[in-house]
Formats: C-alpha cells, structure tokens, sequence
C-alpha cells in the first residue's frame, strides 16, 4: 500500500502519545547513573528502548512518513520541557521553599546532557525508522524479527555513542564513561530482543485492526522534509 498522510487510524495517536512520553520521562530518568548488577547506566536506559519497540511498531505499521512527523513531535516537546524546567528553575524560590538545589541538580538540566540528548535522539530514531522501512522494501514485508532487531543495532549504536560522549566525555572518568556505554548499548538491544515476540503480536494486531500494511516505496526519506 503506498503511504498517504491522509487515512485516519484509530490506534496511531495513542501509540504517538506513548513514544512521546516515554522520550521524556526518560530524559529526566538519565540525570541518574545506576548500578544494576554488573551494569552501570543512566536511569533512562531502564524505559528509553521501549521508545525504539514503538518507533519500529509504527514506521512498520504506519510508515516513515507519519514516523517522521511523530519523531519531531517528540523533539519539539522534548525542547519545550527543557525550556519549562529551566525557566522555573531560574525564577526566585519562594522562601519557606528549601529545595532549590535539589531541583536544580534533577531538573535544571545542564547544557551538555540537552544537546546530547537532542541529537542523539534525532540521529538515533531516523537511522532506526530509515533502516527497518528499507528493510521492509528489500525483504518484501518479510522476517520482521532480523529488520527490528537490526535496525536498533544501528539506531541504538547512534544514540548511545552520540549522547554518553556528548554529555558526559570529560565529566565523567574514562574508566566509568567506557562501561556506561557498553552497558547502556547492550541493554537496550536487549530489550528489543526480549520483546520481539511482543512486537510481532502488536504489529499484526495493528495491520490487521488498522486495515493497512504499508510500504514505503516512492518515499522522501529525507528526515526535514515535514
């Protein structure tokens, strides 16, 4: 079927909802290193690859297009949170308010961990969406598991590398920034893998629901293109 923009679906806003909020909540959660068990990695890590589950359910549903446009969504809210939380941060504290530093040290974001997040995420989700759509074409809607999986190798490698050096390299030691991104890379690929049996049971109930199994031949890949 070829991509329109214009068919209405009944589960896309929805799904386009969770992608978004999990981008956020995550990017709050990776101002926390944490130890689980022989990993070190932001607190993000722990719902940050759902977001590349949803992003793979809806460009293999819905097509690049509308996950193009989704995937902006996200970042033009994800700035929107950063100015909120910034602006609050930076107006007077009431005075029988004693947790301006806490706040601050959570939710006043520094620079670095926004600009890494910001373009991680960007290069992350359209080498991801980009990926699995030509996939799609090149296997003709075949092996689903190798183009989800594969993909996130790709997409997750991207995010990972591009935000751990951009907004920790120097900050943190070598010695800690090494495992950091290991350990952020290899659970996240995990748990694309661990919930690939999961994916597959909610694409097919999507196509099935939403009447449609798009290919994206003829499609504009370029990610400005709005």
């Amino acid at each position: 079927m070829k991509n329109s923009l214009v068919k209405n679906f009944r589960f896309l806003e929805p799904i386009a909802m969770i992608f978004v909020s999990i981008l956020l909540i995550s990017n709050v959660a990776s101002t926390k290193i944490v130890d689980f068990g022989m990993l070190d990695f932001d607190g993000g890590t722990l719902l940050f690859p759902l977001s590349y589950i949803f992003g793979d359910i809806l460009t293999e549903v819905y097509g690049y297009g509308r996950t193009r446009r989704i995937i902006w969504m996200g970042f033009a809210m994800n700035i929107f949170m950063v100015l909120v939380f910034t602006a609050v941060g930076a107006l007077p504290a009431s005075a029988n308010w004693t947790n301006q530093a806490a706040y601050m040290a959570i939710l006043g974001l520094t620079p670095r961990i926004v600009l890494g997040s910001m373009i991680a995420y960007l290069a992350g989700s359209f080498s991801n969406s980009y990926i699995l759509s030509k996939l799609k074409i090149r296997t003709k809607g075949k092996f689903l598991w190798l183009r989800m999986i594969g993909s996130t190798i790709i997409g997750e490698g991207f995010d990972t590398v591009i935000f751990c050096l951009i907004a920790f390299y120097g900050v943190l030691p070598n010695a800690l920034l090494i495992p950091v991104i290991i350990s952020n890379y290899v659970f996240k690929v995990g748990v694309e893998v661990l919930f690939t049996p999961v994916t597959y049971l909610i694409v097919g109930k999507l196509k099935k629901k939403e009447g449609v199994d798009i290919y994206d031949k003829g499609e504009n890949f370029n990610p400005f293109k709005l």
